[in-house]
């Protein structure tokens, strides 16, 4: 679970402090198979393809994938270099209340048509060559960070 400490294409206004949300991210996510990390901090990359690229240099034997929500996905080609993020790693796509269908539409869908897989390869997308993608076959996931941003708590603080 990567914690960024600044997305580029989000205003800086109501943004927790990077220390605030990475503590956050670690309460949620207490899955020992996920490491929470700031590591786009340390590591000074501003772009999601340059931290993949260096992330995956430094772990070579790793297998990632990239999981982002459809609203991420159906803006994906306005991020910089965003053909590298899905020729890096394999990404899972969490459907999300409006974006869904809008991310199946979107130009990274289309343009990596080929590349998709059927929903029942999730458990076997790590270990897929990328590209390769998939929209998973789930609830449509209504958590925003806008929302928790805006109410003030964190996930789990009721």
């Amino acid at each position: 679970m990567l914690v960024s400490p600044q997305n580029p294409l989000k205003p800086r206004a109501g943004m927790a402090p990077l220390a605030d949300r990475l503590a956050s991210a670690r309460r949620v996510f207490r899955d020992p198979r996920v490491t929470v990390t700031a590591i786009e901090a340390a590591i000074g990359t501003r772009y999601t393809a340059d931290t993949l690229a260096l992330v995956r240099r430094r772990f070579p034997r790793a297998r990632f994938v990239f999981v982002m929500g459809a609203d991420s996905f159906a803006g994906l080609h306005r991020w910089g270099r965003w053909r590298s993020v899905l020729r890096l790693v394999p990404i899972a796509v969490v459907p999300r209340p409006g974006f869904t269908r809008a991310a199946l539409a979107g130009p990274a869908a289309r343009c990596f048509a080929a590349a998709r897989l059927p929903a029942r390869a999730a458990r076997r997308l790590a270990g897929c060559t990328p590209p390769a993608w998939i929209m998973l076959e789930i609830r449509e996931d209504e958590s925003s960070a806008t929302r928790i941003r805006e109410s003030g708590r964190a996930p789990g603080q009721g």
